[in-house]
């Protein structure tokens, strides 16, 4: 999997330890291969940057590092135009998982992933706010990604929902 993907930020500049709506240091052992990740795009051309590869991760990464290897990699990359989430969405054959950070709160990590994972079953299939909750809180797993405490800016939660007939993709095209 890779630990590092993600585009230029909406401003300004980052530190590679941080993850944000931009993606960057998502360590998320979810994407891995076979599984496409999409990025909302706030700059001209995206600037993508991808590294970090690890062997193995565990949920969490809870003392800031998995299994780090060197290798090589082929990705393929799309720009789907009119479209985004506004945090990076992982998918995979069977579920699509949203992300959400912070940086030194764990509970704000958490809202964001599922205020995330709530809005696109409205955008995307037409969800009402109400029934998109209700929906999460019977099918969907929420969890951590990252949690390399005490060091601030290292807090990852994800969102996994299934593909199920009311949920086939991450966006309809």
């Amino acid at each position: 999997m890779f630990g590092v993907i993600g585009v230029a930020p909406e401003s300004g500049s980052i530190g590679t330890f941080a993850a944000a709506r931009h993606g960057g240091n998502l360590d998320d052992n979810e994407n891995r291969i076979g599984a496409t990740i999409h990025l909302p795009v706030f700059q001209p051309g995206g600037m993508l940057a991808i590294g970090d590869m690890h062997a193995s991760m565990g949920d969490g990464e809870i003392s800031g590092t998995g299994v780090e290897i060197g290798g090589t990699a082929t990705i393929k990359v799309d720009l789907i135009k009119g479209k985004s989430g506004g945090w990076p969405i992982t998918e995979s054959k069977d579920y699509w998982i949203t992300h959400g950070t912070s940086v030194d709160s764990i509970d704000e990590a958490l809202q964001n992933a599922c205020e995330e994972a709530a809005r696109l079953l409205v955008d995307e299939w037409g969800f009402r706010i109400e029934d998109a909750f209700v929906f999460l809180s019977v099918t969907s797993d929420l969890g951590i990604a990252q949690y390399c405490h005490p060091s601030p800016g290292s807090v990852i939660a994800k969102m996994r929902v299934p593909k199920l007939q009311a949920t086939p993709g991450s966006f309809r095209i």
